[in-house]
């Protein structure tokens, strides 16, 4: 049976997290943690309702979900407060490891459309000193959690070129309270681009045929992470599937699923990619 606790992390109503977990026989201990980030284009009009079936259906396989909410632009949210909360809502599993007996060494990020953005961001917490952050107003501590994986669901991970393309009406600029020529250090900060190469290993995951979040903002982030030793995963653009039966949210021909993959829904999907990420990264970080 699934227990659920929620704990908050902060004074606002929007600063709390969830933590689904699965039955745990006595004296055991979780196999990592999935930090489950709602998406939504960054706006306040959705929550964490968003990730509430996955996180719930990830416990229900065996994995210990903490889905994560945080505020948004039109809710105390945009810039800072929306990445200020994602690092303090991670950073917050730190305090309930020891009564959930839940195990940091192993922490993968779960995020879809702009939580793929947030997910991704979080992973390159390390650079984000060298990129600014502390001077756009951005605090990032040294002995936060940190992430060792990341699956991204549709993410928004060029956000350069999502501005550009003013993609849901000019969502980026309103994230970041306005366009990159009055606010450059945020754009830069901001962008999962900048933070190339990591170490982490990412998930890439997109359907060729997305309308709201294009297929570029995850293939144009792959290619960029090749310089790295660990680059970006693309799952639906550089391994082979078929898009006529992939559609937006699903995580189409998983290696080794068959065809019924591309009809996944993302709870389904995302076990899938989970269970290849632990089975390749079991033995610590190493390159995808």
């Amino acid at each position: 049976m699934t227990q659920r606790y929620r704990y908050e992390y902060g004074e606002d109503p929007s600063q709390w997290g969830e933590l689904f977990l699965p039955h745990l026989p006595a004296g055991g201990a979780h196999r990592g943690v999935v930090v489950v980030i709602h998406g939504g284009y960054w706006r306040s009009t959705y929550g964490a309702e968003l990730g509430e079936p996955l996180a719930k259906d990830l416990a229900e396989h065996g994995m210990a979900a903490w889905n994560l909410e945080y505020r948004r632009a039109g809710n105390g949210g945009g810039w800072p407060g929306t990445f200020q909360d994602i690092l303090a809502g991670i950073d917050k599993l730190a305090g309930l490891a020891e009564p959930h007996a839940l195990d940091l060494s192993k922490v993968v990020a779960l995020g879809h459309s702009a939580g793929g953005h947030l997910a991704v961001w979080a992973a390159g917490r390390d650079r984000l000193h060298g990129l600014g952050a502390a001077e756009g107003g951005l605090e990032n501590r040294n002995d936060g959690v940190r992430l060792t994986g990341v699956v991204s669901q549709s993410g928004v991970l060029n956000l350069a070129e999502a501005g550009r393309l003013h993609l849901s009406n000019g969502a980026v600029g309103n994230l970041l309270g306005g366009p990159p020529s009055d606010f450059p250090e945020r754009h830069r900060v901001a962008d999962p681009m900048a933070a190339l190469p990591l170490d982490v290993p990412v998930y890439a995951v997109h359907a060729e045929d997305d309308v709201d979040v294009p297929l570029t903002m995850s293939t144009t982030y792959a290619e960029a992470s090749r310089t790295g030793t660990t680059p970006a995963e693309p799952y639906g653009a550089r391994r082979p599937f078929r898009a006529d039966r992939c559609h937006r949210g699903s995580l189409c021909d998983v290696p080794g699923a068959g065809a019924e993959a591309a009809g996944l829904t993302r709870t389904a999907g995302a076990r899938l990619f989970l269970a290849e990420y632990d089975h390749a990264h079991s033995d610590r970080r190493r390159p995808c």
